[in-house]
């Protein structure tokens, strides 16, 4: 969730200058960068991306609002969504990023509350990109199972079964801690109560697998909902074995 006004440091914000050219304040204050300073071409390329993903979370209906949030990574440099900004607002010039301790070193605005979740994923896996979201029925599942149960073969494209994460408060490090569990061994999984995560190679990696988890979702929810009946599940043997077929799925390079 993102909630306007909180960031990984609570607005303490005193550390020194960096090489980035970040200034820090006295504690509360702002981060104040040099705005006008030319970032790269690669970090300007990758937060275009990463507002692209943001604005068709929204588009595909994934999150309402400001709710959920994205992110990419750039060597040491996690290019984030901010804080309670909608993303049809967002510029080139409202650029936010941390490094992988959650110190702010590019942007003036306030990363999203959740980036204790964000960068447990860098911390612990491969990935470059991260996607959250609030879509609906992979919701409405975690509310209702521990697993998401294995309606259909593309579980094994996050990996296996797809588990449920314990519930814990928005932007803490105890909820950040219960999706690295549900994630062990996986690529996306669910938030008790709250929404996805989802993580890649690539921001259209990440994007895909949140947009294919919640199809699933959806698609239990429904044959569920048939009276007198329940939906035929596949075994992990068979998800495995699809997974093996995945890895030579696609064009080659």
């Amino acid at each position: 969730m993102a909630e306007p006004g909180r960031n990984a440091n609570d607005g303490r914000l005193d550390d020194p200058p960096d090489e980035r050219g970040s200034v820090r304040r006295g504690a509360g204050e702002s981060v104040v960068p040099d705005v006008g300073e030319e970032v790269g071409e690669d970090v300007a390329r990758l937060w275009a991306e990463v507002v692209a993903t943001a604005r068709r979370t929204v588009t595909d209906g994934l999150v309402v609002g400001t709710s959920g949030n994205v992110s990419a990574r750039l060597g040491d440099l996690v290019l984030v969504t901010p804080s309670g900004v909608p993303y049809d607002r967002l510029t080139p010039a409202d650029l936010t990023g941390v490094d992988l301790t959650g110190r702010q070193v590019l942007g003036t605005l306030v990363p999203t509350s959740e980036l204790p979740m964000h960068l447990a994923v860098y911390r612990t896996t491969d990935a470059r990109a991260v996607v959250h979201t609030h879509a609906v029925h992979a919701t409405a599942v975690s509310t209702l199972v521990p697993e998401l149960p294995l309606v259909h073969y593309m579980a094994a494209a996050l990996g296996g079964p797809v588990r449920v994460a314990p519930y814990a408060p928005y932007g803490s490090d105890e909820l950040a801690r219960n999706m690295l569990g549900a994630l062990a061994g996986r690529s996306g999984c669910l938030l008790r109560n709250h929404g996805t995560v989802t993580y890649g190679a690539t921001l259209d990696q990440a994007y895909d697998r949140t947009a294919q988890l919640e199809w699933m979702c959806r698609l239990w929810l429904t044959a569920s909902s048939v009276p007198g009946l329940s939906p035929s599940l596949l075994t992990e043997a068979q998800v495995a074995e699809v997974g093996e077929r995945l890895k030579g799925y696609g064009q080659r390079r």
